[in-house]
C-alpha cells in the first residue's frame, strides 16, 4: 500500500508518500498543466501499486477526483478546519501540509468527511445556476425600478405587469436613459424563460425523490428548498441529532465565552450559503401561512430583531425537516420532532 498526502493547488500539487511494504518515503511537486500529475498516477496504476490518497476538501479539484476514480485509486477527503487544528508547528508551507496529511493517514487520525456523488454534484449545479440567474434578474428589476422612481413613479410590483410595463415604455427619458431602459428590458425578457426552464427542471427532479416530496408537506417548503436540503444534507444518518444540522448549515452564533461570561456573535456561516438562504426564505413563507410559525416568529422579533428572528426560524425549520426525513413522517402540527420526544418536560407557564 502506498499512502500519499496531497496538498492541492489549482496549478500544481505537492505530495508526500510512504510505501508500507518497503518503508520508502519521499516528496514531490507535480504540475497539472503539462500532465505531469496525471502521468504520475497512471504510472502507479500500470505498476499495480495499491494507492490511497488523502487531501483537504477544496475547490477546483473535480478533474483530479474523476481521474482517481477512473484509475480505481482510493481517495479520502478531509475536513480543513479539523486538519488545521491538528497542526502542531507554527509553520505552514506546501511540503509541511503534505507531511501533515500523510502523518494523519498513517496514524488513522485523518478527519474524513462525506463526499457527494457525481449525480448529486451535477444537480447542485442546476440549483446554483438558477439561484445566480435569479439574483441577476433581481438586479435588473431593481434598476428598472430606479428608472421609474427617478421619474416620480413608484409602482413596486405593478411595474412588471403588462400595464406597468406599458407605462414604463411610454416614459419620456433622455437618450442614454432610454437606451438603458430598452436594454434592461431586453435582458429581462431573455432571462425570464431561462429561469422558468430551470425551475421546471428542478421541480421534475424533486418529484422523482420520495424524501423530497415528504419534506414538501411542511408549510412554506417548496420543491427547490426540499431538493436542495436533500442534496446538501445527503443522508440523515450522518447526524446524531437535530442540533448538528444547525451547526452544519452555519446557522448557530459564534461564541467566545470565558470566566462565566457568555459572549455570542453573528452566525458562523460555515455551511452551504444556498441552503441557508433557502431555509430562511422557506421559514418566512411558513410564518406567513402557518399561525403557529407566525406566532413564534413575532415573539422572537419582538424580543430580538427581525433579522435574528428570520435566521432562528430558518434553523428551526432545518431541524424539523431533519426529523421528518429521519423518522419517515409527513408534516403534522400534532407531532414534535426532536431528540427530546418521549421524555418528560415542563410546559410553558406554571400551575
Amino acid at each position: 500500500m502506498m499512502i500519499i498526502g496531497v496538498d492541492y493547488h489549482p496549478s500544481f500539487q505537492t505530495i508526500a508518500f510512504f510505501i508500507e511494504e518497503t518503508g520508502e518515503c519521499g516528496e514531490r511537486e507535480l504540475n497539472h498543466s503539462d500532465g505531469q500529475a496525471e502521468r504520475f498516477y497512471r504510472d502507479l496504476k500500470q505498476r499495480g501499486i495499491c494507492v490511497r490518497v488523502g487531501m483537504e476538501a477544496t475547490g477546483y479539484s473535480r478533474w483530479f477526483e474523476r481521474l482517481l476514480a477512473e484509475l480505481g485509486i482510493e481517495i479520502w477527503m478531509g475536513d480543513p478546519a479539523e486538519i488545521k487544528a491538528k497542526r502542531v508547528k507554527k509553520q505552514k508551507f506546501d511540503r509541511e501540509d503534505a507531511r501533515l496529511l500523510l502523518r494523519l493517514m498513517r496514524e488513522n487520525n485523518f478527519p474524513q468527511i462525506w463526499v457527494p456523488g457525481p449525480e448529486n454534484r451535477d444537480l447542485r449545479q442546476l440549483l446554483w445556476h438558477r439561484h445566480r440567474l435569479v439574483q441577476m434578474r433581481t438586479r435588473i428589476m431593481n434598476q428598472l425600478q430606479a428608472l421609474a422612481m427617478n421619474e416620480g413613479y413608484r409602482w413596486k410590483k405593478k411595474l412588471f405587469s403588462e400595464q406597468g410595463r406599458a407605462l414604463l415604455e411610454k416614459l419620456a427619458l433622455a437618450p442614454w436613459a432610454s437606451r438603458r431602459r430598452q436594454e434592461l428590458l431586453e435582458l429581462l425578457d431573455r432571462m425570464n424563460p431561462t429561469v422558468e426552464e430551470l425551475t421546471a427542471a428542478a421541480e421534475r427532479e424533486a418529484r422523482k425523490r420520495p424524501e423530497v416530496l415528504r419534506l414538501m408537506t411542511h408549510p412554506g417548503v417548496g420543491p427547490l428548498t426540499a431538493l436542495a436540503y436533500v442534496l446538501i444534507i445527503g443522508t440523515p444518518e450522518r447526524f446524531h441529532c437535530g442540533k448538528q444540522i444547525g451547526t452544519y448549515a452555519g446557522m448557530i452564533p459564534c461564541e467566545e465565552s470565558s470566566a462565566r461570561k457568555q459572549r455570542l456573535g453573528h452566525i458562523s456561516k460555515q455551511g452551504n450559503s444556498l441552503l441557508r438562504f433557502l431555509l430562511v426564505e422557506a421559514a418566512q413563507a411558513a410564518a406567513r401561512s402557518n399561525p403557529e410559525w407566525r406566532r413564534r416568529y413575532v415573539h422572537l422579533a419582538m424580543r430580538r430583531h427581525k433579522s435574528i428572528a428570520k435566521v432562528a426560524m430558518g434553523r428551526r425549520l432545518a431541524v424539523r425537516l431533519y426529523w421528518m426525513w429521519r423518522n419517515g413522517s409527513d408534516y403534522s402540527p400534532r407531532l414534535e420532532f426532536g431528540s427530546y420526544v418521549g421524555q418528560l418536560g415542563i410546559g410553558h407557564g406554571a400551575k
